[in-house]
Order: structure tokens, then sequence, then C-alpha cells
């Protein structure tokens, strides 16, 4: 990543309030009333010009670049990188309001130069002081953005008494109720806030975080964190389907960012929903579920297939056809047994068996080592976003009878309010303190 400094205009945005040794209570104004104007019309005017995934894809696709600012937060609808890293945070204690508010702006700030490719400020990682600790920690130097989004969101947790939010608290944002094969680790769910950074470089993805939470220093820190690679859904059309580390094509009947029809009717919090500061915005759902990968790579392929439900190969529902064609849960074979199992996943997961809902998925794969008994501690990192919280609860209802319970195991969870973008010049969750 480079410098303001590095580009053709010569010229330098300005420094995040953080970064230049001013009190951090309510010092970012400056930023963000002219300050982060200059930000916005650099980026305007050619200091780095955002490219299309379509457009970078003739060039090099480490330069592809993502505004920050827009009706909708980037790293819902964007195309699926192959890298995330996930981080919740809790606010630390003795903090205000305005210690809130300028975190946001701070983070946005930051968000929005690194998204395009930059350092998290002008003087970055070798431009300022020697005797002073550098703004960036560095190790994106020479890095393009990667397709790099960041995306925030504000937990339950959040709307206690300490800020002044309880009022403004969705109705639908409470902690996810229990299910049945939990086995929940509290030290790796939930948190006051998330970021979801994803990219297509491993070393981008980390640097986002670990910036972001070298900038919270004195106002927040991370509860838990997850590293996911290999993405396990796909938003876009022209993207081909991944597979799962249990060898299954992942996200076959996604949304797609193509369908806004969908987006509305299932992703996007509408208009006329409550709050209103969430208009535009979505909820997010994370769960870690761990594999129990030697058991599972010990099963018959034919077995395998009727758990899930799918050909492993091709993709294809057991009812026929390819990857795509639809599931037919009325087909039966020569001995007049449904050909897709009534405790498959894809039976039980299907809209048409659950009233319609469907949900956008964003999943990765990750494999975090060996467990104390030697085996993989390895699974599947579940993102998902939803107009209601209330579609995820109910699919995940309906999953109770999963046969593929046997093989899995829920271990992290945590439920995200995520508000829509920010307007250029303002923050993001703006809207919540109006």
């Amino acid at each position: 990543m480079t410098t303001e400094s590095d580009e053709t205009t010569g010229t330098d945005a300005p420094t995040p309030a953080h970064a230049a040794g001013v009190s951090r209570r309510g010092l970012f104004g400056w930023a963000f009333g002219a300050g982060a104007a200059g930000l916005v019309m650099g980026a305007g005017g050619g200091v780095v010009a955002q490219r299309t995934a379509a457009a970078a894809a003739t060039v090099d696709p480490a330069a592809t670049a993502y505004d920050f600012y827009g009706a909708h937060q980037a790293g819902i609808t964007t195309p699926v990188q192959e890298h995330l890293h996930f981080a919740s945070f809790d606010m630390m204690a003795r903090t205000d309001r305005d210690d809130l508010i300028s975190l946001l702006q701070d983070w946005s700030y930051a968000s929005a130069r690194m998204s395009q490719g930059l350092e998290v400020s002008a003087t970055g990682a070798v431009g300022g002081s020697p005797e002073a600790p550098p703004d960036d920690t560095g190790e994106a130097q020479g890095l393009a953005a990667n397709g790099l989004t960041i995306t925030f969101g504000f937990g339950p947790s959040l709307f206690d008494d300490r800020y002044g939010l309880a009022g403004a608290r969705p109705a639908a944002l409470e902690r996810l109720p229990p299910f049945l094969g939990d086995d929940l680790d509290p030290a790796a769910s939930d948190g006051d806030l998330c970021i979801q950074v994803c990219a297509d470089d491993p070393q981008v993805a980390v640097h986002a975080i670990r910036n972001l939470s070298r900038i919270a220093f004195g106002r927040a820190r991370i509860r838990w964190s997850q590293l996911g690679y290999g993405r396990t859904s796909r938003t876009t059309t022209g993207a081909a389907t991944p597979r799962n580390l249990f060898g299954y094509k992942d996200g076959t009947a996604n949304i797609l960012a193509d369908d806004t029809a969908a987006l509305d009717e299932n992703v996007w919090v509408g208009t006329a929903d409550e709050p209103a500061w969430m208009a535009g915005g979505s909820y997010l759902v994370a769960r870690k579920i761990a594999m129990i990968i030697e058991t599972w790579d010990r099963v018959r392929l034919s077995e395998q297939d009727r758990i899930v439900g799918r050909d492993k190969g091709r993709g294809a529902p057991l009812s026929g056809g390819d990857e795509f064609t639809e599931p037919d849960f009325s087909a039966t074979d020569a001995a007049g047994a449904p050909r897709i199992d009534r405790t498959s996943h894809v039976h039980l997961a299907h809209p048409d068996n659950n009233g319609g809902i469907r949900i956008l998925r964003r999943g990765y794969n990750f494999v975090d080592g060996n467990t104390d008994l030697g085996r993989l501690d390895a699974g599947l990192f579940f993102l998902s976003f939803q107009r209601s919280p209330e579609q995820f609860v109910t699919l995940q209802r309906a999953l109770s009878t999963d046969a593929m319970r046997e093989y899995i195991r829920h271990v992290g969870s945590g439920l995200w309010a995520v508000p829509p973008g920010a307007a250029p010049g303002s923050y993001v969750g703006a809207g919540l303190f109006a």
C-alpha cells in the first residue's frame, strides 16, 4: 500500500486524529469536516481511481479496489474474495458516547484509505517522525488494494446504558437463541462491534484488522477473531461455486449481486422497517462450525451424498440434472424412496421447505492447526446477511434434524446490525447518532 504522497497529485490527505497525537475525545471533527472532504475529492480527482471487478480483470486483479462509501457497505454483495480476517471487539471500560463516535470516525477514515490501496494516513509507515511510532504498521507496503472490503456491525451489547443507545436498538437485535447441538465458546462469540475484512491477499486482510485494532487502542479491544481462506459461496453469476472442506460445492443457490429484487426482499433493511437508521443496512450472523473431518472422511461416498442431498462430483441434486437444476423433492427411486432424503441438508435448508426464506452467504473455510487429540481443528466460518435475524433463526431450527449434525459442531456465534454505507465525508453508523 502507498501513502498519498506517492501519487501523482503530490498532495496529502489529512492525518487522522489518532495518529496526530491529539486528544482522542471528539478530535476527529476537523478530519471529518473539511479534512475528509479533501480525501473524497482526492479520490474523485484521480488520486486512486476505483476499479470495478470487470475492469480490473483485464488489468491486474490485485489492483481491484472497491469504494468504502456508498448506499450499502462493501463486503456484502461484493464478489467474494479469497481471504477473510474477521474480528469482534468490545468497548473498553470507562469509555463514553464521544469515544464510540470518534472510534467509528477514525475507523471509517482509515478504511476508506486502505480500501483504495493506501496506508492509514498520509505519513503511513515511514513518512512520519523517526522518533514516534509510525501511523501504519507497514506490512502491506507495495501491495495494491487486492479487492479489500471492510464491513462494520453493531452487536446487541452495544445498546445497553453505556452510550445512550438503548432506545435506538432494533427490536430484532438480540443474542441468537440456543440451537440444538450448540457447543458455543463464550470467548469466541458475540461482541459490541465486529469488522469483516475480505481481500484477495491474506497480508492485506490481516494488515487491515491489525491497524484498525491499533487505532482502537484505549477505546476498544479485540474479543476474538478468525482467519478464513477459500471462499465457500459466490455472489456473482460468473463465479464458479467453491467447495467446503467436506468436498461439496457450497452456496449453489446463494442470492447474487445482480438479483436486486431478491436483495431488497431478503437482505436489505427497508425504509419502512424499524429503526429508520438501519434502512439500507442488513443483519450479519457469524457461526464458527467445527467439522469432524476424520469421521467424515471414513463415510462411504453414497452416504455422504445422501447426507448432503447432492452429487459430490457434479454438485447436482440427487433428483437429477446439473448443479443449477432445481431439486425435485417429490422424485423417488425404483423402491419408492425419495431420491433426496428428507433429513438431507439440501432438503431441510431449501426455500421451498422454509416458506421461501433466503439468505445471502459469504462463508470461508478455516484450519486452525490441530486439536489436543491430534485432529484437524478445521471447518466452516459461516457468514450470512439477511433483512431480519428471524430468517436465520427459522433456517437453523429447520436444520435440527439435519443428517449432517453428526459431523459438525457449532462452537462460536454472533449477531450484529450492519448499518448502511457511509456517505462521503461522514462515517459508518452516523445515522445511529443523529
